[in-house]
């Protein structure tokens, strides 16, 4: 049981959503460096909120903490609540919850098969798709770019990486936004619908393997078993989808806005580049995660924390904790952040997110000049969560297009001559990198 959620902060519902950085100052003045909180009703865990502390963590040095969820899933409470939370934070056979050779062993696999996409195909394809996506949009002058475009760029993305053919996106677009918006009336169906695509897509790929990430994966000489195979595919697939559209999101909602970005980017003294880095230093796609475990009881930073007990790592709080007598654009690190975490279980695919998220903001703001939110930066609501910071949607308003209108558009772009495929079209081979064991 939760020994400790009685004064603890909520991390869910409305208000946290609304202001999560006001309820990390209140957490902070209130309990320090590391606070109780709840994730769920009835669920508690430890927020580290300082920078230096969540580097410790993330970068251990004590040999002390693990990322293996078992002991703790099995004091867990039999409720919807705690069963929900296992999609996130339940133990699966992949790199993000293992530790030691076995981590090695997975990650190896994760880098050695996403480094077989070359940058410049992963590139052409995220334009290709976001041309494809704007066109769907373009001459009526308005859209929500969390549902008509960044929800559906990651998704269309690793549909083609996976090896499936476009018609099948649909499938894969309806049972993940299934899983985003479940209630329990729709949260069975649309997972049953997600093991179906991931089953179908496993099974043909193992019947017929190909250029592609499933293919390189199953073939790896790590030797992965078909269950340590499918957990791969599926945390390359959640590990694109949620951070992916909301690093999208948060970067266009903070251009489009900010007076600042209007003046800058125009002129070329601030990059799309420099857009992602702010945002994933005041506020990461995955706000608070990096769930941790003690493998003996510890007193961090005048916390007791004994095994079995969740540890989350608040990236948005670290990055942003206050620096006595600097304002935060002052502060001596440079800007330093741990959006994609850090130490051994960083994010293996930080360059190809950025990539993949500069090329879908720079896309749209290309094609679509002087585009414009269509509601005040304050009326924005935000998706509710422990994990997550994630707009409910980004209307947006712009000039329309239409097909023959001079000049670059979605309709006439050269990506639209670009190989639809972003591996080559060479016969299967085996991936030929080593593995770590």
């Amino acid at each position: 049981m939760n020994r400790f959620f009685p004064d603890a902060g909520r991390l869910y519902g409305a208000e946290f959503a609304a202001d999560p950085h006001g309820v990390y100052q209140v957490l902070r003045d209130q309990h320090g460096t590391v606070a109780p909180v709840e994730i769920a009703p009835g669920i508690g865990a430890h927020l580290v909120l300082g920078y230096r502390a969540a580097l410790e963590v993330l970068d251990d040095r004590s040999g002390n903490w693990s990322k293996d969820p078992r002991p703790w899933q099995a004091t867990l409470p039999d409720t919807p609540a705690a069963r929900g939370l296992m999609g996130m934070i339940g133990w699966r056979p992949n790199v993000l919850f293992s530790d030691g050779a076995a981590h090695r062993r997975y990650r190896q696999v994760v880098t050695d098969c996403l480094a077989m996409v070359p940058p410049y195909r992963l590139r052409a394809l995220v334009m290709e798709i976001c041309d494809s996506l704007i066109r769907e949009f373009a001459v009526t002058g308005s859209a929500d770019l969390v549902d008509q475009y960044a929800q559906q760029i990651p998704l269309r993305l690793f549909n083609r990486l996976f090896g499936r053919p476009d018609q099948d996106s649909a499938e894969l677009i309806a049972a993940l936004k299934g899983l985003l918006n479940a209630t329990p009336e729709t949260g069975e169906a649309a997972n049953a619908a997600f093991g179906q695509y991931m089953s179908d897509l496993l099974h043909s790929k193992y019947q017929d393997p190909a250029q592609d990430l499933t293919s390189w994966i199953i073939q790896h000489p790590a030797a992965l078993t078909p269950d340590e195979g499918l957990h791969t595919v599926i945390l390359l697939l959640g590990a694109a989808f949620e951070p992916l559209l909301n690093l999208i999101v948060n970067a266009i909602a903070r251009v489009v806005s900010d007076p600042r970005y209007h003046a800058t980017i125009s002129d070329g003294a601030l990059t799309t580049y420099d857009a992602l880095q702010e945002v994933l230093r005041d506020d990461p796609s995955m706000a608070n995660y990096g769930p941790y475990f003690v493998l003996q009881p510890t007193d961090f930073h005048g916390t007791w924390i004994r095994p079995a007990e969740l540890v989350l790592v608040s990236y948005a709080a670290a990055n942003t904790e206050p620096v006595a007598g600097l304002d935060q654009g002052e502060r001596s690190d440079g800007g330093a952040h741990l959006g994609f975490g850090a130490g051994p279980h960083r994010c293996p695919a930080a360059d190809p997110a950025l990539l993949i998220a500069g090329a879908a903001i720079d896309r749209i703001l290309t094609l679509l000049p002087g585009m414009r939110l269509a509601a005040e930066p304050g009326a924005l609501t935000w998706r509710p969560g422990p994990f997550h910071r994630a707009l409910s949607a980004l209307p947006v308003t712009f000039r329309p297009i239409r097909p023959d209108q001079p000049g670059d558009n979605p309709w006439n772009s050269r990506t639209n001559s670009t190989p639809s495929d972003a591996t080559s079209q060479e016969k299967p081979r085996p991936c030929a990198h080593a593995a770590t064991s």
